[in-house]
């Protein structure tokens, strides 16, 4: 049966956060709330986990689960060939709805689908989601909605399509909208948008001048 808790609450955000923590550590569902729309989480370094998550959400291994991230320091445990620019990018807009697609370290025992050794990260502007991710460390996230349907705004809309498939539901409210982050490839030596969410293409280069665009 899952378990629910209002973040709204002090309480109920303790003990919640503290259920979704050890909730993760054994290898269970959890949804929590972000900055851009509610996401369905696992621990990124369990298969088992993640391959819940991808069969909760009725999605194949050829969409590969995104990482979240509680700081910009994770970053050097888990991607390799991280450029200048990527750094400029991270500085500039984490936390927030920004995607990086980044080569992972080799050495990292995971399976988060078929990422030909690249990784999709971001650290959400999310108090509830940045403070699990501090406890846990990093959590496969996607969009916590049944493939093809819409992506949550509200708990209930999530907990709607996801039923007891996930443990425990933190509720957070209303996210701000559901505009999606915006990805940009840092695999290469000039930074690609590869969707634009969020970010458009004219902020980005603000920062990295010679962003380019995918077609």
């Amino acid at each position: 049966m899952a378990r629910r808790y209002d973040c709204n609450d002090a309480t109920d955000r303790i003990t919640g956060l503290r259920e979704a923590a050890s909730a993760v550590r054994r290898g269970e569902l959890v949804v929590l709330p972000t900055d851009t729309v509610y996401g369905i989480g696992a621990d990124a370094f369990s298969a088992d986990a993640v391959a819940d998550l991808l069969r909760a959400k009725g999605r194949g291994r050829s969409m590969p689960t995104p990482v979240l991230i509680g700081s910009p320091n994770t970053l050097h445990g888990i991607v390799t060939d991280f450029s200048e620019q990527a750094w400029e990018l991270v500085d500039a807009f984490w936390p927030g709805a920004l995607t990086l697609v980044a080569k992972h370290q080799p050495s990292l025992q995971w399976d988060l689908g078929d990422t030909r050794g690249t990784v999709a990260v971001r650290m959400p502007l999310h108090p509830v989601a940045i403070e699990l991710l501090t406890e846990v460390g990093p959590m496969g996230v996607s969009s916590g909605n049944l493939t093809g349907h819409p992506a949550p705004e509200t708990c209930d809309a999530a907990q709607d399509m996801l039923g007891d498939s996930v443990s425990v539901y933190l509720d957070g409210g209303p996210t701000p909208g559901n505009v999606p982050s915006s990805i940009v490839d840092v695999t290469g030596k000039v930074p690609v948008l590869l969707r634009a969410g969020a970010l458009d293409a004219e902020e980005l280069r603000k920062v990295v001048p010679d962003l380019e665009v995918a077609n």
